[in-house]
């Protein structure tokens, strides 16, 4: 029986992979079908008839005829050959040759491909001329009233362009021949062509109304602004001159003829048009007439300041120099009692010798004021410098003799600071022997032990001769530290040795009755007489809180109550 249901079985089967790609073919001949049409229902010849509006002569009309023979042939060739190899395809689907009916779609696509391209430039072209005919017609406009305003503002103000009159007509007549092409080819049917004039003199037009507006503008810098300032320059650095004022070093003179002869070449190229490169210079030649304002100004400033503060320089210098005689004096003596840092030492021997320089540098500077001949401005910057340098050293001078005046008051704060750590040392040290404890642990001595010490240290500091106060300083920080650790560490082991007494107390009513209480309460004891406070207080509190959870807490707080 098995002989013959395996091979009803495959047969089944095959059946089977037959009508499912017969159904895949079918989908696909019904895409295809469906593409067909999205390509013959579209109303191309409706489209078309669009231009119809437009002058039906040249370009236009070559281009419609061209586009109504290429739908005819996509409609009445290239559709019928179509819809022939699609019912092909269908009978080699039904007779299940599939190989072949891949092969037709595949044939039959690319028709359909061929078409939709054919469809899609028709309908680009003819929304590119329609959409030409249409700007053109509105941008035209634009560009006639344009040229219109252009024309009557180049006649109605031509004094305000000066010898640029007659290159503007130029210009401006070029627009004419432009027009009337524009009106040709348009007449004629050829829009895409009137497109390129239309861009053309749209461009030009920019240009043009760019001339007109900036124009005038540059010819008043270049005819009146500019030299008005450069015999304003002139004037102004002959008076300041012959008022004893230095100018070689601004070469004002030189700047201005270059401008003077830049202004030739500027109005020679601004009757040539060309504007983009007369802007930039004529922005330049501001910028450097602006520059000369700026620095006779500066040399007016400078003479102000010079004639200010010259006279009050000398003065200065006497002051400051005394002042670090003083300062060199005082560190002299001071120096017997305390030791200096090595810059502070040297900062009275490097002062003189700064002022030494200075006052070279000021003896010349008084020449030079009193010749009359070198530029304010170089005047005051010397002026500027020898004062920065002098208020730097005054400074200096009087943070030192602040810093000595200070040395004795230190001095005395270290000592009282000494003083009150020495009793907070005693005192608890005292309070440590009094506070009925077995004994003192030997890391206790030894850190009261280094508290003396570094005590000691800060007393034996404050005998030098020179003191070094910085040294003082650096022991005392050391020692208030060390000394408050200590003080810490004694209140917290008497703290502990109470609190190991009262968790004892506490615990000695379980004594009898737990046997492992007692023994754990005994090794408390045991490491309490050996000074072993801080096992002794976790050996307690274990042994309590085991039998009591909690007991701690209560502890603590009866000891709170009665502190």
């Amino acid at each position: 029986m098995k002989y013959f249901i395996i091979p009803i079985i495959i047969v089944l089967i095959l059946v089977t992979i037959a009508f499912l790609f017969r159904r895949k073919h079918i989908r696909e001949i019904g895409r295809l079908e469906h593409e067909k049409l999205q390509i013959q229902n579209k109303p191309i010849f409706e489209e078309m008839m669009k231009v119809k509006q437009l002058n039906m002569t040249g370009e236009t009309e070559e281009k419609f005829e061209r586009w109504r023979n290429e739908w005819t042939e996509v409609i009445d060739v290239f559709m019928p050959e179509i819809d022939s190899m699609l019912f092909d395809a269908e009978d080699m689907i039904d007779r299940f040759r599939f190989k072949k009916a891949t092969a037709a779609e595949k044939v039959i696509q690319e028709k359909i491909r061929h078409c939709d391209k054919r469809k899609n430039a028709i309908l680009d072209e003819l929304n590119e001329l329609i959409g030409s005919e249409e700007k053109n017609r509105i941008e035209i406009e634009k560009l006639r009233e344009q040229y219109r305003l252009a024309r009557k503002t180049v006649l109605a103000h031509q004094h305000a362009f000066g010898m640029t009159v007659k290159p503007l007509e130029k210009e401006l007549e070029a627009f004419m021949p432009k027009f009337e092409e524009y009106d040709e080819l348009t007449a004629n049917g050829n829009y895409l062509l009137a497109r390129e004039i239309v861009i053309t003199l749209a461009a030009k037009g920019d240009q043009l109304s760019k001339l007109i507006q900036e124009i005038p503008s540059l010819l008043t810098d270049l005819q009146n602004k500019i030299p008005a300032s450069i015999r304003e320059l002139r004037n102004g650095s002959r008076e300041m001159e012959e008022q004893g004022y230095n100018l070689h070093h601004l070469e004002i003179t030189r700047k201005l003829q270059e401008i003077e002869v830049s202004i030739e070449e500027q109005m020679n190229r601004l009757v040539e048009l060309e504007i983009d490169t007369v802007q930039q210079q004529v922005t330049e030649m501001l910028d450097i007439i602006e520059s000369c304002y700026d620095a006779l100004e500066n040399e007016v400033n400078a003479r102000h300041y010079v004639e200010l503060n010259f006279d009050t320089l000398e003065t200065s210098l006497e002051q400051i120099t005394k002042l670090t005689r003083e300062t060199s004096d005082e560190a002299a003596y001071v120096q017997q009692s305390y030791r200096l840092d090595e810059k502070e030492a040297k900062l009275p021997e490097i002062s003189s010798k700064k002022l030494e320089s200075l006052q070279k540098k000021y003896d010349t500077l008084k020449i030079l004021v009193a010749e009359e001949e070198s530029a304010y401005s170089a005047l005051q910057l010397e002026l500027a410098q020898i004062t920065e340098e002098l208020e730097l050293i005054a400074m200096e001078q009087e943070s030192l003799a602040s810093r000595m005046k200070n040395l004795r008051i230190d001095e005395n704060n270290v000592r009282k600071r000494l003083e009150t750590l020495t009793r907070e040392l005693q005192s608890v040290d005292r309070k440590l022997h009094r506070g009925n404890i077995p004994g003192i642990p030997d890391d206790m001595d030894a850190r009261l032990e280094e508290a003396e010490e570094q005590l000691y240290l800060v007393s034996q500091s404050l005998q030098e001769v020179p003191l070094n106060m910085a040294v003082a300083e650096n022991y005392l920080t050391n020692a208030e530290r060390v000394v408050h650790e200590v003080k810490g560490k004694v209140e917290e082991l008497l703290e502990n040795v109470m609190l190991i007494e009262r968790i004892i107390q506490y615990g000695n009513r379980y004594r009898v009755s737990n046997p492992e209480m007692n023994e754990r309460l005994l090794m408390a004891e045991e490491s309490f007489r050996q000074y072993r406070y801080a096992k002794a207080l976790e050996e307690a509190a274990t042994a309590v809180e085991a039998v009591e959870p909690g007991a701690m807490k209560r502890i603590e707080e009866m000891l709170k109550e009665h502190a």
